[in-house]
C-alpha cells in the first residue's frame, strides 16, 4: 500500500497551508528489516513562525533543541517533551524562518502488529497513534530522527494519500501558556474520525471536496 512520496516542492508552503493539506497523507517508518509501519495523518496543529508565541521559535528563539525549525522545507523536527514523549514534526516555508507542522494522530495502517508491540498491550486500535507522543512510540520516531530529510529518507518520510472528508479546525491543544496565541484556530484535524486525539463539537470546514493539495 504505497503513494507518491512528497517531494521538496510539497514542503515549501506556509504552516497553515501545510497543516490542512497533510490531512489524508500517510507517514511512513521503515524499519532496518525493511517493514513498512504507517498511518493517515488525521490531525495536525501549525506553528508558525517567530511570532507565534506558542512555538518554541517564538521571538526568534534559536537553540541546540530547535535548530531543526530553521533548515529547508520537509526536514524532520523532532523533540522530547515532559520527560516522556516525543513529538514529530515537519518543517515547512522557507530555509532560515522557522515554521513547522506538528503532527498529532494517525489512522493506523500498515504494521499495527508492530504499532501494538510498541505500544504495550493497553494500546486498542482506535488509540495507537491518537496524540503526538502516542504516534512516535507506534512508528518509533525519536531524536534520532531529528533533521532527517524527509524527502530523501529511507527510513521516514510522507507518501501521498486520499483528500481528508470532513476537515476542521479549532485551537491548537496544550498551549495556554501562549496569550492570545492559545486560541488561534490553528490545528486541523478529520471532524468524527475515532482516531483523533481530542475530538470536537464545531469547527469550520477549511478543506474543498476535490482535496486540493492532495
Amino acid at each position: 500500500m504505497t503513494g507518491t512520496r512528497w517531494d521538496a516542492r510539497r514542503f515549501a508552503v506556509d504552516a497553515e497551508t501545510l497543516a490542512r493539506r497533510l490531512l489524508g497523507a500517510r507517514l511512513v517508518s521503515v524499519t532496518r528489516a525493511g517493514t513498512r509501519v504507517a498511518g493517515v495523518i488525521v490531525e495536525t496543529e501549525a506553528y508558525i513562525g517567530v511570532h507565534d508565541m506558542a512555538s518554541h521559535a517564538a521571538r526568534g528563539r534559536r537553540t541546540a533543541r530547535n535548530e531543526a525549525m530553521y533548515a529547508r522545507p520537509g526536514t524532520a523536527y523532532v523533540y522530547f517533551t515532559y520527560g516522556m514523549h516525543h513529538c514529530f514534526n515537519v518543517v515547512c516555508g522557507a530555509e532560515g524562518e522557522p515554521a513547522a507542522v506538528l503532527i498529532r494522530a494517525l489512522r493506523p495502517e500498515e504494521g499495527l502488529a508492530l504499532m501494538r508491540r510498541r505500544r504495550g498491550p493497553q494500546a486498542d486500535e482506535r488509540s495507537l497513534c491518537a496524540g503526538p507522543g502516542r504516534l512516535c512510540r507506534a512508528l518509533a520516531i525519536d531524536r534520532r530522527r531529528n533533521g532527517l530529510d524527509l524527502t530523501q529518507s529511507p527510513w521516514l518520510f510522507i507518501e501521498a494519500g486520499r483528500a481528508a472528508r470532513n476537515p476542521v479546525r479549532t485551537a491548537r491543544i496544550g498551549v495556554g501558556y501562549a496569550g492570545e496565541w492559545a486560541s488561534a484556530p490553528l490545528r486541523w484535524l478529520v471532524r468524527g474520525d475515532p482516531h483523533v486525539s481530542v475530538g470536537v463539537k464545531g469547527g469550520r470546514n477549511l478543506l474543498p471536496a476535490t482535496g486540493e493539495g492532495r
